[in-house]
């Protein structure tokens, strides 16, 4: 799995967060705040699959480009940085060994609860 960060991703995400687009929520949230497959689909319609796929710290250059299986860790709902998202794929990314966007992740948290 050649799964690496998204550095386009990451660079969004600090945007949204600095313009201060952040949900506040708790861990176990993003079950409840994530996406549904419907909302992605209307999303990637409207914006396209470069925009959708700046919503994901993840990339994976072995699957094919411009599928929803190319992207992984999604970090909010295409309006806000969630931070239940961040924090649930931090420990996902450590969990297979994606160390580099484990530590993005954890830079993320760090910017969201530095206000």
């Amino acid at each position: 799995m050649a799964v690496r960060l998204n550095r386009k991703a990451l660079a969004n995400a600090r945007k949204l967060i600095e313009a201060g687009k952040v949900e506040r929520d708790v861990r176990d949230d993003w079950s409840e705040h994530a996406p549904s497959t419907e909302q992605e689909n209307t999303f990637i319609d409207k914006h396209g699959f470069g925009d959708f796929a700046d919503w994901h710290l993840g990339r994976d250059d072995d699957k094919s480009e411009g599928t929803k299986g190319s992207v992984s860790f999604p970090y909010g709902d295409f309006s806000k940085v969630h931070r239940c998202a961040v924090i649930s794929l931090e420990s996902r990314a450590g969990q297979y060994g994606h160390d580099d966007i484990r530590e993005a992740a954890r830079k993320l948290l760090d910017l969201m609860d530095s206000d």
